[in-house]
């Protein structure tokens, strides 16, 4: 049985209300009830924090080694144009995790092309809206597989 972290940056409180046609129409707990259903019927752990602040991401990523998380699916929203904090407790804490975004970052504007994530994540799932948080649970259900 894996420990699975599912940490969500800045504004996905607002999903479903906040541009619906970017970002989709479920609501961040709507989503995450139906990760908690797949990865309970797969035997594994699954815990989720949203957070608004760099810091308290930072926080989260740190508590996550000493809770013995296994792996991470993150969603660091805009931070992940910016966030060196964020990168550097990743390689600090050495978690694997998978980097989800909402929406197809590759055709939005040039900022967002950049990752401060993508090249230490197992691997990138970008523009599927909430889907991609369900395919990268996929991800790590595999990884644990024999």
């Amino acid at each position: 049985m894996a420990s699975i972290l599912v940490l969500n940056g800045p504004n996905l409180n607002l999903l479903g209300s906040r541009e619906p046609d970017q970002y989709g129409h479920r609501s961040l707990n709507e989503i995450m009830e139906e990760l908690d259903r797949f990865a309970g019927s797969c035997g594994h752990e699954l815990r989720h924090v949203q957070n608004n602040s760099e810091g308290g991401l930072v926080e989260a990523i740190q508590k996550a080694a000493n809770d013995g998380v296994d792996y991470i699916i993150f969603n660091p929203a805009a931070y992940t144009h910016t966030s060196i904090a964020l990168r550097d407790a990743l390689l600090a804490v050495d978690i694997p995790f998978v980097e989800v975004h909402l929406s197809a970052v590759a055709a939005r504007e040039p900022f967002r092309h950049v990752s401060y994530f993508s090249d230490i994540a197992l691997g990138v799932i970008s523009g599927f809206h909430g889907e991609g948080y369900m395919l990268a649970l996929q991800v790590i259900v595999n990884q644990e597989e024999p």
